[in-house]
């Protein structure tokens, strides 16, 4: 019964990372059929001066990995030696 603990808070991340997944691709949707209307559309200066920050799968592991660690510091606290 350890994983009953933890359903809710996981489904709550599961629910925020498909809802920003959806919204990254609806507008990403949108940026395609504007720039199918156009030539070509240059890179944006936010992206060329910091092309690792913009990147969404980086900001995916970091949500995991703050995700994760609250769990051990959790499980940490909660154990008896």
């Amino acid at each position: 019964m350890c994983m009953d603990i933890w359903t809710w808070p996981l489904l709550i991340v599961v629910t925020i990372i498909a809802a920003i997944g959806l919204y990254a691709t609806r507008s990403i949707m949108k940026f395609e059929n504007r720039r199918q209307q156009t030539t070509d559309s240059p890179v944006a200066n936010v992206v060329k001066e910091h092309p690792y920050s913009m990147n969404p799968i980086v900001w995916v592991l970091v949500a995991a990995l703050v995700f994760i660690s609250i769990v051990i510091a959790y499980y940490v606290a909660s154990s008896s030696y």
